[in-house]
């Protein structure tokens, strides 16, 4: 797509601070971060939001969804035991959908969000 934000950036035409990238995904961090961490995955292939995906795009969100634990280690906020055996650390996902699910930018992406507590928003 032409006027894709996303489109532009997976091509390279558009900067972005890349974190991981494959043939398949792209992996960036979000401009205007909600937490410590806070990564944007895309597939290079432009698909406009959740909505339009079917059965046939199973494999492609599982791999998206797959490559979060690794970004976690990654970044610093995997869920982890500490001494006393007590979890800590830890990172959420999100697809937004739509205009009421809050989408802004049309090109499927998911967000995954993390870091030492308080994020924007939360306790």
């Amino acid at each position: 797509m032409e006027n894709c934000l996303f489109c532009k950036i997976a091509a390279g035409s558009i900067p972005s601070d890349k974190v991981y990238e494959n043939e398949e995904l792209l992996v960036f961090k979000d401009i205007h971060p909600a937490a410590p961490v806070h990564l944007l995955i895309i597939p290079k292939q432009h698909i406009s939001t959740l909505s339009d995906c079917t059965g046939t795009d199973a494999g492609l969100l599982g791999r998206m969804l797959a490559l979060v634990p690794e970004l976690a280690v990654q970044q610093g906020c995997q869920v982890q035991q500490d001494e006393h055996g007590n979890r800590q650390g830890g990172f959420k996902t999100l697809i937004n959908s739509g205009p009421d699910g809050g989408q802004e930018v049309y090109h499927l992406h998911l967000h995954m969000i993390g870091g030492p507590l308080p994020w924007r928003g939360q306790r």
